[in-house]
């Protein structure tokens, strides 16, 4: 039995603060609120509001009447732009998520929402990944900063729910893709690097197209969307059911497809979406990242969450965006 929120009883005329709202996550987190009845949504850019400054976020949470906090913002980036910018990515991260968490205490919000990242857990832990693999080994060197300063947010939200009575809660995603992504060859994540890697070589009529690592790890995609849906589910869930999956030191929830595939099988799919017939060059040279990053979606789906979009539907609809978007 699947649970939507729509059947939820919950109050449409909260007013809800989206962080990072022009994302390709807030955006998505923002068309799955409006559809389901809720307009009361609060947004600001970073020209109007800059989350890594303290005295703005305080001065924002102090001006602005809000209900509930979800935290969409963050630096995000693939391999290459977690190598090239290290400490922009822990500094920027741990940044953005203490302010609005302290920020959102400080003015008696008492419920909140961080979405962090698989990159939490081990490189070499067992598969699939379960909640509590947490901090039980070393992380992948790649991402590093990334990681642990996702780490440092679920852990802040734990300790402010242990200390204070809040009802601070945490989501981990895996790989995500879909409309809104960002799809710089320099800065991209897997998905949207290929889309514009082998559309380049086809416009190009290239005979082959050069792909980072092996091609031979693993990796779990999940379409932005249906993303939206789970992690507003856990969002808005009463506590009492939240209550039931996870522990105060063990809090967050992961949110994955359920399944996993190759790089090279990945290549092949996005090569055949985009008609590219062209012969694929794995550069070995270049790292692979986590040899799989396969999580566990038990205590998603027990409450009632099951991914709508496949992943031949959605690299279509991603292709569809990228096309649109670079018209």
């Amino acid at each position: 039995m699947t649970t939507s929120l729509d059947s939820l009883s919950i109050d449409r005329s909260l007013k809800i603060f989206v962080a990072g709202h022009g994302g390709m996550v807030g955006s998505s987190i923002i068309r799955n609120l409006k559809i389901n009845g809720f307009d009361n949504i609060i947004t600001r850019s970073r020209a109007e509001v800059d989350l890594t400054r303290q005295e703005q976020v305080e001065k924002f949470f102090s001006e602005t009447k809000i209900d509930y906090v979800i935290i969409a913002a963050a630096k995000v980036g693939g391999i290459n732009a977690n190598n090239l910018y290290p400490a922009d990515f822990i500094y920027e991260n741990l940044m953005i998520q203490n302010n609005l968490i302290k920020g959102s205490f400080d003015a008696g919000i008492k419920r909140l929402l961080l979405l962090g990242s698989s990159c939490i857990y081990p490189k070499l832990a067992d598969q699939p990944m379960e909640e509590d693999y947490l901090l039980t080994g070393h992380l992948e060197p790649t991402n590093e900063p990334y990681a642990v300063a996702k780490i440092a947010g679920i852990k802040m939200c734990e300790s402010f729910n242990r200390q204070h009575g809040t009802d601070y809660r945490s989501v981990m995603p895996t790989n995500l893709y879909g409309p809104g992504d960002n799809f710089d060859l320099q800065t991209s994540h897997v998905i949207p690097g290929l889309i514009h890697k082998v559309h380049l070589a086809k416009l190009l009529k290239s005979s082959e197209v050069e792909i980072w690592g092996s091609g031979n790890v693993y990796r779990d995609l999940l379409y932005v969307d249906d993303m939206a849906e789970a992690a507003l589910l856990v969002a808005l869930s009463p506590i009492e059911a939240i209550s039931k999956v996870v522990n105060p030191m063990t809090s967050h929830i992961n949110i994955g497809s359920g399944a996993e595939i190759t790089i090279k099988e990945l290549a092949l799919m996005i090569c055949e979406v985009i008609d590219y017939g062209g012969k694929m060059i794995f550069d070995h040279s270049m790292p692979d990242g986590s040899p799989r990053k396969f999580l566990s979606i038990d205590k998603v789906t027990s409450l009632g969450w099951r991914p709508k979009v496949n992943l031949a539907e959605g690299l279509i609809k991603t292709y569809s965006f990228f096309l649109e978007f670079n018209s």
